[in-house]
C-alpha cells in the first residue's frame, strides 16, 4: 500500500514539471520504489557489523573490515576495486575504571575520551571541582586547579538536526587541554548524549597530557547533587592507554563506472571504521550500506549511469586522517568529481536536503525534489556545505557538495556507546535513505548539471 501511494503521489508531483526533466524525474522516482524493497543496504549493514563489529583503526578488527570492503564491493559487481593505504594516530583503549572514594563511595561509569593519557601506575585520586558549564571552566585562571579533577556536566540538547551535538562538542574534544592549562591532573566530562542510560559515551578529544573520560550521564548529575552539598569529593581513576603514531589504516572503494563520461565522477561514502564500545551500526555501518545500497540499484540500469559513482569507504574518520588522505591522494582529480557527499548520521530518516549554490532551481534539481517529496524530504534554501568529515578536505580543495540531512533525534541516544548495535536500527528508515541518495544520484549521474558552474553564476 505504502509503494502504491508513493506512486500516485509521484504521477501527481510530475506533471508540474518543466517538459525536459520529465524523463530524469519518472525514472528517479522508479529507482526510489526500487530502493525501498532492494535488501542491499540491509544485508551489507548486518554482515559488517556480525563478520567484524567493532573497527577501531589500528585493530586487527579494522583489517578485517578492510577485506571485508573488498569482498563486498566485488560481490556486489562494483568495479575498480582499490584500496589505498595511508598512516594515522591510533589510540588504543585499556582497562578503565573510577569511583567515588568520599564523602559517599560509590563506582562511576566511564569510557576513556581518545586521545586520554593513563592514569600513572596504581591510579590517581584527587579531589574534583564540578563546572555546572563548560564556560565556567574556561572562566577559571591558569593554575587554579592545580591537583585537582575537573568536572563538566553540561548536557546535550536533543534536536532533529544534531546541533545540540555542535553546541557542547568543544567540552570533549578541547575541555582536557584546557583543564590541563589550569592545572588539573585529570578531567571528566558528560558524556555528549541524550540517552538516560549509565551507559558513557566515548569520543576524540585532543591529547593534553593527563587522563580525561566521559561519564555517562547518569554519573555526571550524581557528582553534581554530590558537589552541592558542599563536602569536598574526591574521585579515583584508574585507565590504561596507548598510542601508536603510525598505524596503517585503509580507504576502500569502488565504482559503477558511467557509460558515456566515466571520467565525470561522484564520489559518496561513509567510514568504515569505529570506536571500540558497540558494533558501529548507526556510526557509520549504516552510512556505508546506505551509499552502497544506492550505487547499486542505480548499477541494475540496463545501461548504468551516464557519469561514473564511486563509493569509498573511509578507514579512519573517528580518529582522523581519512578524508586528508583521500584528498591528496586524488588531489589531482579534484576538477573532474562532479559532487562529493557523505553519509554519517546513522539511519534516521533523510528530512531535508541541503544543494549546491545556485542549483535548486534547476530542471535535475526540480527532478529531485519531486521524486523524493513523497518520502518527506524538503530542499531547504540553505546551499550544502561541508557534507561530513571525510569529503570536507575534498570541499575545500574545490568538490561541489551534498548534505542529505538525517533526522538525529536519537541518534545521540546511541552515538560512540556499548548501545550502538544493529537492532538500533529501522530496517523502512534505512530504506528511506537508500531511495532518497537514489533518487539523488541518479539525478546528478544521468544529466549533465554542472554544479560548479552553477555556483559561479549565482555569485
Amino acid at each position: 500500500m505504502r509503494t502504491l501511494l508513493i506512486a500516485a503521489a509521484s504521477v501527481a508531483l510530475l506533471t508540474a514539471l518543466p517538459a525536459q526533466a520529465a524523463d530524469l524525474a519518472a525514472t528517479a522516482a522508479s529507482l526510489r520504489d526500487k530502493a525501498l524493497a532492494d535488501p542491499t543496504a540491509w544485508d551489507v549493514l548486518e554482515s559488517l557489523t556480525t563478520e567484524v563489529g567493532a573497527r577501531p583503526v589500528g585493530s586487527p578488527a579494522m583489517a578485517r573490515a578492510k577485506d571485508w570492503s573488498v569482498e563486498t564491493f566485488k560481490r556486489l559487481g562494483f568495479s575498480n576495486v582499490k584500496v589505498e593505504s595511508f598512516e594515522t594516530g591510533a589510540w588504543s583503549r585499556g582497562p578503565e575504571s573510577a569511583s567515588v572514594l568520599s564523602p559517599w563511595p560509590q563506582p562511576l561509569h566511564i569510557l576513556g575520551l581518545g586521545g586520554s593519557s593513563p592514569t600513572p601506575p596504581g591510579g590517581l585520586e584527587a579531589e574534583i571541582v564540578v563546572f555546572s558549564t563548560y564556560a565556567d571552566l574556561l572562566a577559571r585562571p591558569v593554575g587554579s586547579l592545580a591537583g585537582k579533577i575537573a568536572v563538566v556536566t553540561q548536557p546535550m540538547t536533543r534536536t532533529q538536526d544534531g546541533s545540540g551535538y555542535g553546541a557542547v562538542n568543544a567540552q570533549r574534544t578541547s575541555g582536557a587541554l584546557e583543564a590541563a592549562k589550569r592545572g588539573a591532573v585529570g578531567y571528566l566530562v558528560r558524556s555528549l548524549s541524550t540517552d538516560d542510560t549509565r551507559l558513557p559515551h566515548t569520543g576524540g578529544a585532543s591529547p593534553a597530557g593527563i587522563p580525561a573520560a566521559a561519564l555517562s550521564t547518569v554519573d555526571a548529575e550524581l557528582l553534581d547533587r554530590m558537589a552541592a552539598r558542599g563536602k569536598p569529593v574526591k574521585v579515583r581513576l584508574e585507565m590504561a592507554s596507548s598510542f601508536n603514531p603510525k598505524a596503517q589504516a585503509w580507504n576502500i572503494s569502488g565504482e559503477i563506472v558511467g557509460r558515456e563520461k566515466p571520467d565525470e565522477v561522484l564520489v559518496i561514502g561513509g567510514h568504515l571504521d569505529s570506536w571500540d564500545v558497540g558494533t558501529g551500526a548507526v556510526d557509520d555501518a549504516a552510512g556505508v550500506a546506505i551509499v552502497t545500497g544506492a550505487a547499486k540499484v542505480i548499477a541494475g540500469l540496463p545501461k548504468g549511469p551516464r557519469r561514473t559513482i564511486r563509493v569509498v569507504m573511509f578507514g579512519s574518520e573517528e580518529q582522523g586522517g581519512s578524508g586528508t588522505a583521500y584528498a591528496a591522494a586524488h588531489k589531482d582529480e579534484i576538477g573532474k568529481i562532479v559532487l562529493v557527499g557523505e553519509s554519517d548520521s546513522g539511519a534516521g530518516a533523510i528530512w531535508s536536503a541541503d544543494l549546491p549554490k545556485g542549483s535548486r532551481a534547476t530542471a535535475e534539481m526540480a527532478a529531485f525534489a519531486k521524486a523524493v517529496a513523497p518520502l518527506k524530504v524538503i530542499v531547504s534554501r540553505t546551499d550544502s556545505r561541508s557534507g561530513g568529515a571525510d569529503v570536507g578536505p575534498m570541499v575545500r580543495l574545490g568538490a561541489p557538495v551534498v548534505d542529505l540531512r538525517q533526522d538525529a533525534s536519537r541518534y545521540f541516544d546511541l552515538h560512540h556507546a556499548q548501545d550502538d548495535t544493529l537492532d538500533k536500527i529501522d530496517p523502512r528508515e534505512l530504506a528511506q535513505n537508500v531511495a532518497v541518495w537514489t533518487a539523488f544520484l541518479y539525478t546528478v549521474a544521468d544529466s549533465d548539471i554542472d554544479f560548479r558552474k552553477l555556483a559561479t553564476e549565482a555569485k
